[in-house]
């Protein structure tokens, strides 16, 4: 296990930049995931961590060792890439060893090694196959083991997920929590899936642009995030963003005038030149309250039901949470309402306003 500190880190091609200077600090044994859109920068960030991408500016250190020249398999490190990269030629038990072959270990290590990983990820009864046999959740799992089988200091996982079908990836994602558990490992994850990091991480690491928005627990980035950027990209349906118009503050809050007249409370705070002034609200479809006088209101134009929840997706581009079993009918006009200190407030730069 160790450390991971980046100081700096900036990458450019040409008069392109496609990571702005960044700081980050990964824990001894934390799991950390960065999460952003594609194009956001998070694989460049974690491919100069590992040392396949060269920095334009700045250092990596691991355990307080800096490695910013350091060759990659100089750094202590391994990497799960989204596509396996698996020998085809060889077998289970072959690719997994693979890595301690090229480090000269003895055939007696390198055969404990590999039996014990292989146990570790419930891959023993598949050791004598090809990657060519084997599912893709399987293929994931000899990738993983393979990365493991040298006790790197830190696994690196770039988007390992994205190549399975829906179930395959919640099984999976269950099997990063227990392996994370089992090894106590510090580790390094990179996805554009918000669920993916909901569920594995310790903190989530949020970029958009090229830059490091919100570094936090899950929680604490779902309930208070910094900006638009971050509100965005945590929750899952995503977060209502609306217009609106500071009407009124006091010492309570705000209340915001939205786009067809209606008002709206929210405890975050402004000062009283604010009023008049442009801003976006934001609301949880989860947040949402069936309410007869609330200012929320729009007709049906796609009713989802998932079991235990349904989401009824309204003609005003708001998303409101139900109850499954909950009858709606395509056209219904629906109003809601919700709770002050739901509603979260940014400003015109997309900053989100104190609370």
């Amino acid at each position: 296990m160790a450390t991971v500190e980046i100081q700096g880190l900036t990458k450019r091609f040409g008069a392109v930049t496609v990571l702005e200077p960044t700081d980050l600090a990964v824990a001894d044994g934390e799991f950390a995931v960065i999460v952003g859109p594609s194009g956001c920068g998070k694989s460049t960030l974690l491919r100069m961590i590992a040392g396949l991408e060269v920095p334009s500016d700045g250092r990596v250190l691991i355990d307080g060792r800096d490695v910013t020249d350091a060759a990659p398999a100089d750094r202590g490190l391994a990497m799960v890439f989204q596509s396996y990269a698996l020998y085809p030629h060889l077998s289970v038990a072959e690719n997994i060893a693979f890595p301690l072959k090229v480090q000269r270990r003895p055939r007696a290590e390198i055969a404990a090694r590999v039996a014990e990983v292989a146990d570790t990820l419930e891959l023993g009864a598949l050791l004598h196959r090809r990657p060519a046999a084997l599912s893709g959740g399987q293929r994931q799992r000899v990738s993983i083991a393979r990365a493991i089988v040298r006790e790197p200091k830190v696994l690196l996982l770039d988007e390992p997920l994205s190549n399975l079908d829906a179930e395959l990836r919640v099984r999976m994602r269950h099997e990063f929590a227990r392996l994370h558990g089992r090894l106590g490992a510090t580790m390094i994850y990179v996805t554009h899936d918000q669920l993916e990091a909901m569920t594995l991480a310790n903190r989530i690491v949020v970029m958009g642009g090229g830059r490091v928005e919100q570094v936090g627990a899950p929680l604490d980035l779902y309930a208070r995030p910094a900006n638009l950027a971050v509100a965005r990209a945590i929750g899952a349906p995503g977060i209502n963003l609306l217009p609106a118009t500071v009407s009124a503050t006091d010492d309570t809050g705000i209340e915001v005038t939205l786009a067809d007249g209606h008002r709206q409370r929210s405890i975050a705070r402004a000062p009283a030149d604010a009023l008049g002034s442009a801003v976006t609200i934001g609301i949880r479809p989860e947040h949402l309250e069936p309410d007869p006088d609330g200012p929320f209101v729009g007709a049906v134009e796609l009713f989802e039901r998932l079991g235990p929840l349904s989401f009824a997706h309204l003609d005003t581009s708001l998303v409101a949470q139900l109850p499954g079993d909950r009858a709606v009918t395509l056209g219904e006009v629906l109003r809601f309402g919700t709770a002050p200190y739901r509603v979260q407030v940014f400003d015109a730069a997309g900053d989100a306003l104190p609370r």
